[in-house]
């Protein structure tokens, strides 16, 4: 591992480029339908969630998280070897999100930085490298998809990574 600071520029969130790390969960760029008699809109399956391991079940939780400060000092990445993670801000939050793409090591030039427009959250997928909750601006509340059960579900990965906004 390099003892350099990997310089990251944060870039808008969309889809097409989140997608080798997850799904970005917006509820104004998917496809809906009709229910309880024409009075709610479904935005249906909008991230994929994946549990893996000894007797895994799906958790429902709420994080309240503190603010950071930009430039963003990380000195390391988390995984999830056995479950996808989901993050969605309630009440229009931004944060920043930095990934890298599972495996048992980080390939610094694979490493991506992006940030939020407050409306949109995210899907990491099963083994995907990232950041701790980075909230921009104020405390942020943070509806939670992931995986509880048996066996070791958390990896840490060290790293040094500064990320900025453009």
């Amino acid at each position: 591992m390099s003892t350099d600071v990997l310089e990251l520029t944060a870039q808008p969130l969309t889809p097409e480029a989140f997608a080798a790390f997850g799904e970005v969960i917006d509820s104004r760029s998917s496809a809906h339908f009709m229910i309880n008699a024409g009075r709610t809109r479904r935005h249906h399956d909008l991230a994929k969630v994946e549990v893996a391991g000894e007797s895994p079940r799906v958790l429902i939780s709420i994080f309240v998280s503190q603010p950071v400060t930009v430039p963003l000092e990380l000195t390391f990445l988390e995984r999830h070897p056995l479950g996808s993670q989901a993050f969605m801000p309630l009440h229009e939050e931004q944060f920043l999100i930095v990934v890298a793409p599972p495996g048992d090591v980080i390939d610094p030039a694979e490493v991506r930085a992006f940030i939020t427009d407050g409306r949109q959250g995210v899907n990491y997928r099963i083994g995907t490298w990232h950041a701790i909750q980075s909230v921009l601006e104020r405390e942020g509340e943070f509806l939670v998809v992931d995986r509880g059960g048996a066996g070791h579900n958390c990896d840490e990965y060290p790293i040094a990574i500064r990320v900025s906004l453009e």
